[in-house]
């Protein structure tokens, strides 16, 4: 009798445990995409200010504007980002909190995917599948 009870406290407990996790990696694949939706609208803003500041490169602005933030295309759009960035000449101070709020999501959006990485790569967590069918976030590159 002792033995089944000890059985059912252990399968209730790894149940337990198994449930809380796929939880909290729901919770943390919300987050990221959270996360991916603000550092595209920080990168969007900035374009858009340089585009309106800066006329002359209003159509490299465009261009990586036009580019969405995927993970598939996460190196062209950080491509474009950095050419639109390279050819900014002014020092506006709406330029400058323009890339203070980019470098901001883009820091949280890498945390995000640090975290939900973290978790994800874990033996027995891959082993349940307890991540499910959602794809292993990338972090996204953003060399300024």
């Amino acid at each position: 009798m002792s033995w089944t009870i000890l059985a059912v406290i252990v399968l209730t407990l790894a149940l337990s445990w198994a449930f809380f996790t796929a939880q909290r990696l729901n919770r943390l694949h919300i987050r990221v995409d959270a996360a991916l939706s603000s550092l595209q609208s920080a990168l969007d803003r900035r374009a858009a200010v340089v585009a309106a500041l800066e006329p002359s490169v209003s159509e490299l602005a465009q261009h990586a504007e036009s580019i969405r933030l995927t993970p598939a295309l996460f190196d062209d759009r950080a491509a474009a980002e950095r050419k639109l960035m390279e050819s900014v000449t002014s020092e506006h101070p709406l330029i400058v909190d323009a890339s203070a709020r980019v470098q901001l999501a883009h820091r949280f959006y890498n945390d995000a995917v640090s975290d939900t990485r973290a978790v994800r790569t874990r033996p027995l967590v891959r082993a349940l599948r307890l991540g499910g069918t959602a794809r292993l976030p990338v972090y996204f590159e953003l060399r300024s």
